[in-house]
């Protein structure tokens, strides 16, 4: 990030005034796409499109020297299973049922990647048909299970990740993964995980997406307030279930070619749909620019917990710490966690600034080429939303004598640094 970058980024998040970034966007008849890498910079990324929290498409131009487009797939654009079989067979992969609804997503099971492949290939010869449904090999964490070398290549667009940076430092998960599947299969109507970013690129295949803004969902919610599994089912047009659905404006459709590269901004609806033998690569990300959305969205997840288990607040001891406890059981993360996140972030980012030490050189983290702007500018993302954190009611209910430092100090620190850093 140049200074340039970091100012406009700093007035665009003054100018909210606290509002949350992203909820409101203008009216999109097209999503963008770019087409050459060498005339996009990462300001532009920045400016044009994760500042604003607006979708765009990359040409396959961004992504034609990644070893898993040249490996994976066959002179005639198909998976290369024999490749895929002689280098990842026998690693366990996530397998879900498309033609199996369980609540809004569908029920999974693990099975050795040489079992899906066996299953893919009779399915293809079965005219895209089997009696064991459609399986969708889904959120496979690769990277985790082997060496991602030569897989692909982290866009410069997408490095400031602090939710991978993260989890590298625990070295315990990440939110890096691929999938693969035969036409036909998809992913139903939801948003990614924290309300993260993310980015997806297709090694080879098709896909057609369905993209709602922010707050366009609440028009197809359901008379009992649930959203749609498929947006493209025929009773999302029952106007006594879905009374409110006249309000919401169509989707914006995209087909993804081969090669390219979507990227979903945060708190975006959408589906996805593979129109032929398709494998992405995917990874969700947080950073300064939808910390504050993250947040929102954990708010949102612990009152829908309060809310459940209401009628035994006054009977249930320690009935707050319980909330905590069902929310991380829900949602993968609570309050504690949340503010461990941004105090693993922070430090590393106080610590570049105080003595150079790329964060990408720590703790073994593969992030990478952040630069003292964009240090100074995740300084202030966190300290802004530190504060609030540490106001809520909820959190002050936490047990953080544990804490080090106190979520006070860690503020007062980057309260500090930001001064410092004005003129930088």
């Amino acid at each position: 990030m140049d200074r340039d970058t970091r100012v406009f980024a700093e007035s665009h998040f003054r100018g909210l005034r606290g509002r949350l970034p992203g909820r409101v966007c203008p009216k999109l008849d097209r999503v963008d796409f770019i087409e050459k890498p060498d005339a996009f910079s990462y300001a532009d990324f920045f400016k044009g499109y994760l500042l604003p929290n607006l979708p765009c498409v990359f040409s396959s131009a961004f992504t034609e020297d990644w070893g898993s487009r040249r490996l994976w797939v066959t002179p005639g654009g198909k998976p290369n299973f024999d490749y895929l079989l002689q280098n990842y067979g026998d690693l366990v992969v996530p397998v879900a049922n498309c033609g199996v609804q369980e609540y809004n997503s569908n029920p999974k099971e693990h099975m050795p990647l040489r079992d899906y492949i066996s299953y893919w290939k009779e399915y293809i010869q079965g005219n895209y048909s089997s009696p064991r449904g459609c399986l969708y090999l889904k959120d496979w964490h690769l990277c985790r299970d082997s060496s991602a070398e030569d897989v692909f290549t982290l866009p410069v667009y997408f490095s400031s990740d602090w939710l991978n940076e993260y989890w590298d430092v625990l070295d315990v998960d990440d939110y890096r993964f691929v999938y693969m599947g035969p036409s036909g299969t998809w992913s139903p109507f939801h948003a990614d995980i924290f309300r993260s970013f993310s980015w997806s690129v297709n090694i080879c295949g098709r896909k057609k997406w369905f993209f709602f803004p922010p707050g366009q969902e609440e028009f197809l919610r359901d008379s009992r307030g649930g959203l749609p599994y498929d947006v493209t089912s025929p009773t999302l047009l029952d106007g006594h279930l879905h009374a409110r659905l006249d309000l919401c404006n169509p989707p914006l459709e995209v087909t993804q070619e081969a090669g390219e590269m979507v990227f979903v901004p945060s708190g975006w609806h959408h589906q996805v749909h593979n129109l032929e033998d398709t494998i992405s690569i995917n990874h969700n990300w947080v950073n300064g620019c939808n910390l504050a959305n993250m947040w929102h969205f954990l708010q949102q997840e612990l009152c829908a917990v309060q809310r459940e288990i209401i009628e035994w607040r006054d009977t249930m001891s320690d009935w707050h710490r319980h909330c905590q406890v069902m929310m991380k059981s829900c949602s993968g993360i609570n309050f504690k966690d949340f503010y461990h996140f941004l105090k693993v972030i922070a430090e590393r980012r106080l610590r570049f600034l105080a003595e150079g030490v790329d964060p990408g050189q720590v703790g073994g983290s593969k992030v990478c080429g952040l630069g003292p702007q964009q240090a100074a500018f995740d300084v202030g993302r966190i300290a802004e939303v530190l504060e609030c954190v540490v106001a809520h009611a909820d959190f002050q209910r936490v047990d953080t004598s544990a804490f080090s430092p106190q979520p006070e100090e860690l503020l007062q620190q980057l309260e500090e640094v930001m001064a410092a850093t004005v003129s930088l």
